[in-house]
């Protein structure tokens, strides 16, 4: 197992090297610029309209880059334009289609200002540029669209085959099944059920999906070949989804007992009770907060540290500090690993946790508590 973790480490490391490299030396062809690290973790971290491949040099000694073309949707005055991202090159071209003209701008979408060369129209305010340009309405398929879309039908597939080889098989598991089987079990027995209890098997479908889509999505962020390198759970908009999805999930079944508790709670002094309502109302909307950031940010910070230790051998142009960051980064490798499952973990149990709290069933204690008086 070890060695399984140190290889993979190894092709992440290697990869990730080799795509610093070529942005060092594009750096170095453009006016000979220092190593930009800023620049590098950004474009990793950051959602894109287009999946970049990777970066080779021509015969010429010009850095190119291959990257596959994402699908642009906008919306603007009652037009709907349909284009691939490659007609922006990169962010060089202003594209016009019918009446409207578009321009990408650190990928971003904006509408382009005919009086300006660039297409941009900036102001800067307190020592920060400012865009005026208007946006239009982007529907566009992004990197992290794209992932989540292949992430979707990867767990169609596998999940279909697994349930064909019960089907054929309930008693005997083999590959696949055998695999998934210990994990899917774990999550119904050490998260729904003790969580849940009784009202579990209600939730487990959506506690499956959520824990696989995150898992495999941590996975898949930390290869860095299509079709992985995806910072999906990385970003805030999915991580908040995913939240308001569990948040929907406690407040849509909550029973009379979770919302008497949360607007006038029993046994508490009638004066006291508004200020505990404030409080507990707060409560909800923070539970959601809360499992955004937290996934976000665990996801974000292993990408930033990675690429951080792998840019010290282009930051200080030595040898010598090669070593210690190639062992640094291949620990925080099988760190990030464990992360994968981690977070998957605790974003479920937690989810199961917040809907058991608003589903539990009070009529036993109540009951008891009556034949104890």
């Amino acid at each position: 197992m070890i060695r399984f973790f140190a290889l993979i480490a190894a092709g992440v490391f290697l990869a990730i090297n080799l795509y610093a490299g070529g942005q060092s030396n594009a750096s170095h062809d453009q006016e000979e610029k220092d190593f930009n690290v800023n620049e590098l973790i950004m474009h990793h971290i950051k959602d894109a309209h287009e999946w970049h491949i990777l970066d080779y040099k021509k015969s010429d000694g010009t850095i190119k880059s291959f990257s596959i073309p994402l699908p642009i949707i906008v919306y603007y005055k009652g037009q709907l334009d349909v284009f691939l991202s490659s007609e922006f090159e990169h962010g060089h071209k202003i594209v016009t289609k019918g009446n409207n003209s578009y321009i990408l701008h650190h990928e971003k979408i904006y509408i382009a200002d005919p009086e300006s060369e660039n297409g941009l129209r900036i102001e800067e305010k307190e020592n920060e540029h400012v865009i005026l340009n208007e946006k239009p309405l982007d529907f566009s398929i992004t990197k992290n669209v794209l992932a989540m879309f292949i992430v979707a039908i990867l767990m169609i597939l596998i999940f279909t085959k697994v349930a064909r080889s019960y089907q054929k098989n309930p008693g005997r598991p083999h590959g696949l099944q055998a695999f998934l089987e210990p994990l899917i079990v774990f999550v119904r027995d050490d998260i729904a059920y003790p969580n849940l209890g009784s009202k579990a098997n209600r939730f487990l479908p959506y506690l499956l999906t959520v824990f696989f889509f995150i898992l495999i999505n941590n996975l898949l962020g930390i290869v860095p070949f299509f079709p992985g390198g995806a910072n999906v759970t990385g970003n805030i908009a999915v991580t908040m989804t995913l939240a308001t999805f569990t948040f929907l999930a406690i407040n849509l079944n909550g029973n009379k007992h979770y919302w008497q508790h949360n607007f006038w709670m029993p046994g508490v002094p009638v004066f006291v009770r508004p200020i505990l309502a404030v409080v507990e109302i707060m409560g909800m909307f923070v539970k959601p907060i809360a499992l955004t950031i937290r996934l976000f940010a665990n996801i974000t910070a292993g990408h930033i540290i990675i690429l951080s230790l792998v840019s010290l051998i282009f930051i200080f142009k030595s040898l010598t500090i090669s070593p210690v960051s190639v062992i640094f980064v291949l620990f925080m490798n099988c760190m990030e690993l464990l992360v994968a499952f981690l977070q998957a973990y605790i974003f479920t149990i937690l989810s199961a946790l917040f809907i058991g709290i608003a589903v539990e069933d009070h009529e036993h204690h109540e009951s008891h508590e009556h034949v104890s008086h």
